[in-house]
């Protein structure tokens, strides 16, 4: 069996890869077959898919110049099949965004209209949706992977050369990623913070009013920003975990087991896709509770991967574990089947610790999103101290949790165990990113209920889906973030081996090192940076999407009496434009600031990437829960406590929710890709610096 899955690993990967790809396909064609509505219902939906388009076209069309001169210069640098494998990433992970997004932005009037028959029906198409982009996502970056790497193993090149140029699919899956998370980021929040401080406060309109010229930017911005971002997002993290995990082990086992645990990770992601299409099917409901059936998903999925992960560690990994290839004083010499296995439990045991601990802080149930909306009854200010507060406190939990889970899994199998303890947790990333879109949709869905006037029991079953989306999409981010950190712990362990490796033996990096503390303050400059040029623009793009609605009130008087139409496509187009011009700065810093340390200093870049990480975990938990806690606290109010709409409370939380949008849908999410990408170049520019 040992030596069917060495022989024909890259072949399982690639048709379980199919496998995800075939169920988006048969899903797709199911969904679009169900009823958009009625012809209101079609014109809303197709705005949305419209400006959705426009945007994501004039993205692409922008990174696409930015690839173009990277690509040269990996060709320089490193080689051709680097550069090639740079631009299959980027192209993989654009087309997962965009054909995720399609889909999304059809789904939301086809869950209204299922509505009409109560949560299950609405539920199915919601969650159905979101899980075409989910399984496209992790089915497209491990088609990427193994084809690449089947590919380059077939041109007679090393494993070892194989995995290094899989680094450079890595790079470009994470450039489309930081472009994807802040564009869009940056565009959801500026029409939203428009829509939400002159719609709600101003006009005193309810939310989705069709009278606000900033309600079809709001919902595009839902699809470019929480869709495509997080698909981006997280297919770059999986493939690069995948391609970090694949270097650990090939540089750990060396040439005579190169080839079994170049594929482990492979084939575990493979079998995780399977485990996954399983639990979306097992996603249904016959009563009202949502968040249930959406959790069973998952936790089915968990359990299949869990029980299938001994057999292939056992089948893959016994010969490399039992021969005495290990260099005796390594961490992984003495590691079993079972502890290989028991880090990959680890993993799963860290997704479901984060789900939890996310869910806490951000969630209506429970008392830091309670404590927040108590504090709006005595202002703005309070609410604001309070919110803060909350997101300080929301990432003691977190960094407990994957310190105790770096320590378990390194204590069973080394730096090793901890690469395979994050493939473990990033196998479930098909059903996670299903749950995040699922928020979009069930958002957009309420939305054409709304500007359509659809009975209010159509907004009665819509409403509740949106505010489990909505804690979705939080717990999805922690999710995220948590993986992230420690994808981005590997990939430095995989810096360090290959620095090594090109001759470096001689750097260390230690704090009593100068030029190490001062790479280590630079690293968590580079993420408050990062920060707040993100946070800035949002505050620029919403200024202006405030000004034009205003203006669009001013001049048309007939919006508000209901006799004229705003131009919805006016504000589409200025946020579509501040979007793409303010995302270009920021999302430069993690690929020219670690080029220009590293060029003055190893020891410096070593620094810079330990500081990116420690500091960009605290930054982006914080600014996720603490955003999504204020989110959460207006929606509590809005349902009636503490005073209800119309309440000082309520905007008190309104000031609180605009403050915290850019923090939990634009800065929090795009450090996540901000920190891999800093450490993908620098692996990448070892050549020039050593």
């Amino acid at each position: 069996m040992t030596d069917f899955l060495t022989d024909y690993g890259v072949l399982i990967a690639l048709l379980c890869a199919g496998a995800a790809v075939i169920y988006g396909a048969v899903v797709t064609q199911r969904l679009l077959a169900k009823s958009p509505g009625n012809d209101r219902m079609r014109e809303i939906s197709g705005a949305v898919q419209e400006g959705a388009k426009a945007y994501l076209n004039r993205q692409y069309t922008i990174i696409a110049l930015v690839a173009i001169p990277l690509a040269v210069l990996l060709l320089i640098v490193q080689d051709i099949f680097v550069a090639i494998g740079f631009l299959l990433g980027g192209a993989l992970s654009g087309a997962a965004g965009y054909i995720g997004m399609n889909l999304s932005v059809r789904a939301n009037a086809r869950v209204a209209e299922a509505a009409r028959g109560g949560v299950p029906p609405a539920l199915d198409v919601a969650f159905k949706g979101g899980s075409v982009t989910g399984l496209l996502v992790v089915g497209l970056a491990l088609l990427g992977v193994a084809a690449y790497f089947g590919i380059l193993v077939l041109a007679d090149k090393t494993d070892k050369e194989a995995v290094d140029a899989l680094i450079g699919l890595g790079f470009g899956g994470s450039l489309i990623s930081v472009f994807a998370r802040l564009g869009g980021g940056i565009f959801t929040k500026a029409a939203d913070v428009g829509a939400d401080l002159v719609g709600k406060v101003e006009a005193g309109i309810p939310e989705d009013d069709p009278r606000n010229p900033a309600v079809i930017a709001d919902n595009v911005g839902d699809n470019v920003g929480d869709c495509a971002g997080m698909a981006a997002d997280l297919f770059e993290t999986y493939a690069v975990t995948s391609v970090a995990v694949m270097l650990l082990g090939v540089l750990t086992f060396g040439e005579d087991f190169s080839r079994e645990v170049a594929l482990y990770p492979l084939v575990i992601g493979g079998v995780a896709i399977i485990a996954s299409i399983l639990g979306a099917l097992s996603v249904r409901t016959n009563t009202e509770r949502v968040e249930g059936a959406l959790y069973r998903g998952l936790i089915v999925s968990g359990v299949i991967s869990a029980a299938a992960f001994y057999p292939i560690t056992s089948w893959m990994m016994s010969d490399a574990l039992n021969l005495g290839v290990l260099d005796p004083e390594s961490a992984l010499a003495g590691a079993s089947v079972a502890d290989l296995w028991l880090c990959a439990l680890i993993g799963i045991v860290v997704t479901a610790g984060l789900f939890i601990i996310t869910d806490y802080y951000t969630s209506t149930r429970f008392r830091p999103v309670r404590v927040i909306a108590q504090s709006s009854v005595t202002g703005h200010a309070t609410n604001i101290i309070q919110g803060l507060a909350q997101g300080f406190q929301a990432t003691a939990a977190p960094a407990i949790l994957i310190a105790l889970a770096i320590l378990a899994a390194n204590e069973l199998a080394g730096i090793y165990g901890i690469g395979i303890a994050v493939m473990a947790q990033l196998s479930l990333t098909g059903l996670i990113v299903a749950l995040d879109a699922f928020g979009p949709i069930t958002d957009n869905a309420g939305g054409v209920a709304e500007m359509a006037e659809l009975p209010e029991d159509v907004r009665n079953v819509t409403d509740p889906l949106d505010a489990v989306g909505n804690t979705t999409k939080a717990v999805t981010k922690g999710y995220a973030i948590g993986s992230a950190a420690l994808a981005a712990l590997v990939l430095f362990n995989a810096f360090e081996i290959e620095l090594f490796e090109e001759g470096g033996e001689g750097f260390l990096f230690s704090i009593a090192d100068p030029a190490v503390l001062i790479g280590l303050l630079i690293g968590g400059l580079m993420v408050y940076l990062f920060s707040a040029f993100a946070i800035e623009a949002v505050g620029r793009a919403g200024g202006s999407v405030v000004e034009q609605v205003r203006k669009q009130f001013r001049e048309r008087p007939g919006i508000m009496e209901g006799t004229e139409k705003p131009d919805y496509g006016e504000t589409v187009g200025i946020v579509t434009a501040a979007a793409q011009r303010e995302m270009i700065l920021p999302s430069l810093i993690p690929i020219v600031i670690p080029v220009i340390v590293g060029l003055l200093s190893i020891e410096a870049l070593g620094g810079l990437l330990i500081g990116v990480i420690v500091v960009g975990l605290f930054m982006a938990v914080s600014m996720t829960a603490g955003g999504g806690a204020w989110d959460n606290a207006k929606k509590l109010i809005e349902d009636g406590a503490f005073g209800g709409k119309g309440s000082e409370a309520h905007a008190a939380s309104v000031t609180g929710d605009t403050v915290g949008d850019p923090y939990k849908d634009t800065a929090g999410p795009a450090i996540n890709p901000m920190i891999k990408v800093a450490n993908i170049v620098a692996i990448l520019i070892i050549p020039l610096v050593v």
